[in-house]
């Protein structure tokens, strides 16, 4: 790939974890890298040629000011990585309260239409694109003590869909990828909350996930951003509007230990 060929990505929470493995993958793929994230200390870590931008992805003017600073700096993008998400309250229905709901839908649902809507019209412009909204298997499945991040897992799903049947005659692709548990320090704090919830052991709580797949074990973040850049890929052509989990084959979603 020459210089003129290199393709361009931009990765919301970019910065850490599936983000940051997303940013690595496809800086060795051999593309310039632009990751937003709300952390600066993460922000400061990452390698000093990627681009980088300080975002609340739910606020729309941080939003449309990094896009438009995207558009200025490299006059288009052709990969978006929809990202960012937060895991959200750990806790049964009756004792979330609306504000907790709505901070989490807030970054999981609306970060991803307010990065797709200031993405697609440089993509259009160029008639061509593949936007990756990252979901979860709790999209997929549900998942308890979780309402607000299930829900909002589900909703990025149709929202990749819809997109994915709206902008195929701009020859942009949309797609889904849902992880399972991922081995990293955001899920640590969620085993730690949902044993806190479920009166267990973090060790049971971790179990259970990992024996609720056919696989028998967590994923590694690098294993999500391999998919991301099948998907960003020209090897993925013909691939739109498709709900792809890496996660090691869920069977249970809700094991009982």
């Amino acid at each position: 790939m020459t210089l003129a060929d290199r393709r361009r990505v931009l990765i919301t929470a970019g910065a850490s974890g599936i983000g940051r493995a997303m940013g690595d993958a496809f800086d060795m793929a051999g593309y310039d890298v632009w990751v937003s994230d709300l952390n600066p200390a993460a922000l400061s870590s990452v390698p000093v040629h990627w681009r980088r931008s300080h975002v609340d992805v739910a606020d729309e003017a941080q939003m449309a000011a990094m896009f438009a600073e995207v558009g200025r700096v490299w006059g288009g993008l052709d990969v978006l990585c929809a990202n960012a998400g937060v895991a959200g309250p750990t806790a049964a229905v009756e004792d979330i309260t609306l504000e907790d709901w709505r901070s989490c839908v807030a970054v999981n649902l609306e970060g991803a239409f307010l990065a797709t809507k200031h993405a697609v019209p440089m993509m259009k412009a160029a008639r061509c694109g593949s936007i990756i909204v990252t979901s979860s298997t709790a999209g997929q499945h549900g998942y308890p003590y979780r309402s607000p991040y299930a829900a909002a897992k589900w909703a990025v799903i149709g929202l990749a869909k819809t997109l994915a049947m709206e902008l195929g005659n701009f020859d942009i692709r949309c797609n889904v990828i849902c992880p399972g548990s991922v081995e990293g320090e955001r899920m640590e704090g969620v085993l730690e909350r949902e044993a806190a919830a479920k009166g267990m052991t973090r060790d049971a709580v971790y179990q259970g996930y990992a024996s609720g797949t056919s696989l028998g074990r967590f994923v590694q973040a690098r294993e999500i951003a391999d998919m991301a850049v099948f998907l960003g890929s020209d090897a993925s052509a013909a691939v739109s509007g498709q709900v792809i989990a890496v996660d090691g084959h869920t069977v249970n979603p809700d094991p009982k230990v």
